[in-house]
């Protein structure tokens, strides 16, 4: 049988694995009575720890949310996913979490045993980081924001958009995507009665919550296609369309979501969506995709890779012939 001060910590570590525990199972784990449950149970309470029971047939334990943050317990891969997360913080360019992110993986890796930090050393070594750096936002709005997404409250705010122009927004919130180094709300719109993106470094002001919605199921069922479709430039003035035939997972892991939009056809095939830019250079990116496509629209597009391929043929041409 394990001594009180192991014990405790036996039992804070299972009441933090899982919500809700039944005293008889926590007994049988610890190989102690019920009774002993008990006072083990107020013993982490004296220490700070909210514990709450319930008694009865379905009468158990769990540990509750407390008026300050008491010591977790984490197995080496948590420790370790902890670390290698707190790192990517460094580089979120959230308002204050840089220097906190660097505060708490400074306090986790001081107490790591040494058989963590040579994983820990290998994880950060196999690591690398593009450091992309968009405009900070403040850690307020942020959790305001994710707060009321996970609660599923709308949210009132003032927004300027790239025109400088500031507008009173009224939006469900569905959740936040991090990309290319900035921070997008998607969200519903409820006085234009749309999607929309949102850029949260240009929300202005406090964050308001109020009243809760209902979940609707943004197009595509994919917040990260969502916000994705919205800043890579597809727009309405005759976007160029690509039918890629690849699945979409490779092709998607090849072209950047800042760049175009990937939606999946089939299990074989995905369509490219993309506008802005030379003709030339979408054509030359496509092929170093090293996938076979055809050109949907616009006709302009289909004739420079007509002539391209024309070019390069003529190039391996000459190559055979020497």
């Amino acid at each position: 049988m394990l001594d009180t001060s192991a014990r405790l910590l036996r039992l804070l570590a299972l009441l933090q694995s899982q919500r809700f525990w039944a005293g008889t199972d926590l007994a049988a784990r610890l190989e102690v009575t019920p009774r002993t449950v008990r006072r083990d149970v107020e013993r982490l309470r004296s220490l700070g720890y909210p514990v709450a029971s319930s008694s009865g047939v379905a009468g158990g334990y769990q540990l509750e949310h407390g008026s300050r943050l008491p010591p977790l317990l984490l197995d080496d891969d948590e420790a370790l996913a902890m670390s290698v997360g707190l790192r990517g913080a460094l580089v979120t360019g959230v308002e204050g979490l840089e220097e906190a992110s660097l505060r708490a993986m400074t306090k986790l890796e001081q107490v790591m045993p040494q058989r963590l930090r040579g994983r820990l050393a290998g994880f950060h070594r196999a690591i690398a980081q593009l450091p992309l750096r968009g405009p900070s936002v403040s850690s307020q709005v942020l959790g305001a924001i994710a707060q009321a997404s996970w609660s599923d409250k709308i949210v009132r705010f003032a927004y300027v958009d790239g025109a400088s122009q500031r507008s009173s927004r009224i939006v469900e919130p569905h959740g936040l995507v991090h990309l290319g180094g900035r921070w997008y709300l998607a969200a519903f719109d409820r006085k234009r009665e749309d999607w929309r993106t949102f850029r949260v470094d240009r929300i202005d002001g406090k964050v308001r919550e109020g009243e809760r919605f209902v979940r609707r199921e943004p197009p595509g069922k994919d917040l990260v296609a969502l916000v994705s479709r919205s800043v890579s430039g597809v727009r309405s003035d005759q976007p160029a369309r690509v039918i890629i035939h690849a699945p979409y997972d490779r092709v998607r892991a090849k072209v950047p979501a800042l760049a175009a939009h990937v939606s999946e056809i089939d299990a074989q095939r995905c369509l490219l969506e993309t506008s802005g830019g030379s003709f030339y250079h979408l054509a030359l990116h496509i092929g170093l995709l090293g996938e076979d496509f055809e050109v949907q629209s616009p006709p302009e597009l289909q004739a420079v890779v007509e002539r391209l391929a024309g070019t390069f043929g003529r190039a391996a041409g000459r190559g055979e012939s020497e």
